[in-house]
């Protein structure tokens, strides 16, 4: 029986639930598997199988360190080699690899290991760290700087935080560290990442395009009473209910920051009529201060069926990302039956064709509320175009494609 190992930082989140997504259909195929994670104070229980690297103090003490040295991944010694003992208990056939960053692990200790036992490696890149000297994105300031060696960062203080600038060094190193590993596939959930890999030391592996996959079970279209319960006019009303808005604009993040345009959504409620209403979840008391009354704001929603009852009553669902990778928002509101609008922004087109969305250039609020009142109002798209472009990234199909990489 083969053995493989996920290291991730976490066991929840987006990257969490791919890792254990993939391991169970790995498990379902023969394989036995383990999953290394760092703890902190939102994780999931641990299950079977489970093996934790880095204790919080631990972790906390690594990334503070990180941040005053500016060595981030450097850290974390007698934590990575009780993982790296309990590899050699493990003999794993296959490390898969997820998100590395933020010192929970201690990243030359790793690569040592793995060139020395000359063990077989699936890297699943979620972010461009991997090949920077420092950021995870660098989109949205512009910089190219990754390219010919860091230096001179312009946003030293973005997660993982630096006090001061090695990112000049951390880039030679990281390549010293990730490069000559024997066998070694990089899969992106883009090509947008894929391209941007070729252009990196990273080029000298293979890369593979698997894209992160959606529950369809979960997200599908899912009625409710959301409409009627704050004021907007029925979908299907053949016209404009007096004091109702006709129009449910809805948008999604995890985290209202620059990079995800909670900006533009503010603009837009000044520049959308009286038959449009804005609903936003995932803000806080904090945002509630700032956002203009006619933003419904929804701080979080109590599980994923609530949150595609949401989807499902909105008219099109908006996405002004400034900085991302391939974005699962997007493909949950389509297989809710409702359209996108979105920037082209990392690999956002990739998930809406002709049929269900579309994508205008980044910061054009002109173009986007030109689409929206468009779609809103011709409606162009029908639902079952919308979900039927969704069925493409179901998530178990999508997680299957990584069992041939396995073999």
């Amino acid at each position: 029986m083969k053995t493989i190992v996920f290291i991730n930082w976490t066991n929840v989140g987006s990257t969490g639930r791919i890792v254990y997504g993939i391991s169970a259909l790995a498990q379902a195929q023969g394989y036995r598997t383990f999953h290394a994670y760092s703890m902190s104070r939102n994780v999931l229980p641990q299950r079977e199988n489970d093996l934790i690297i880095s204790s919080v103090p631990v972790k906390f003490v690594s990334t503070r360190l990180a941040w005053l040295t500016g060595l981030n991944g450097c850290f974390a010694w007698f934590s990575t080699l009780r993982l790296l003992k309990k590899l050699d208990e493990l003999s794993p056939d296959i490390l898969h690899l997820h998100n590395l960053h933020n010192s929970y692990i201690n990243l030359p200790m790793l690569f040592r290991y793995i060139k020395k036992h000359r063990i077989k490696v699936v890297w699943t890149l979620h972010d461009c760290w991997s090949f920077t000297g420092h950021c995870p994105h660098f989109t949205l300031c512009g910089c190219e700087r990754w390219k010919t060696g860091c230096g001179k960062c312009p946003q030293p203080g973005v997660y993982p935080p630096l006090l001061p600038d090695t990112t000049a060094w951390l880039w030679k190193k990281k390549k010293k560290w990730f490069t000559g590993v024997e066998d070694l596939t990089i899969v992106t959930p883009s090509q947008w990442l894929a391209d941007l890999v070729k252009e990196s030391f990273l080029k000298v592996y293979p890369v593979k395009v698997i894209y992160n996959g959606i529950d369809l079970q979960t997200f599908r279209p899912t009625p409710s009473g959301f409409r009627e319960a704050h004021g907007f006019a029925p979908s299907d009303a053949p016209a404009p209910v007096p004091g109702k808005p006709r129009y449910m604009v809805l948008g999604v993040s995890f985290g209202w920051f620059e990079s995800k345009g909670l900006d533009v959504f503010e603009a837009l409620a000044e520049q959308l009529g009286e038959d449009y209403r804005i609903v936003l979840v995932g803000t806080d008391e904090a945002l509630d201060a700032r956002l203009p009354k006619n933003i419904l704001s929804i701080h979080r929603t109590h599980d994923q069926k609530e949150l595609a009852q949401l989807y499902s009553a909105a008219d099109v669902f908006v996405n002004p990302t400034r900085e991302d990778n391939f974005p699962t928002v997007n493909l949950e509101a389509l297989a809710c039956g409702t359209p996108v609008v979105t920037f082209a922004t990392g690999g956002c087109p990739e998930g809406v064709d002709e049929h269900c969305g579309s994508v205008v250039p980044v910061d054009d609020t002109e173009a986007l509320v030109r689409e929206i009142v468009r779609v809103c109002e011709s409606r162009p798209y029908a639902p079952e175009a919308c979900t039927e472009r969704a069925s493409r990234f179901e998530r178990d199909a999508q997680f299957a494609r990584y069992l041939p990489l396995y073999e």
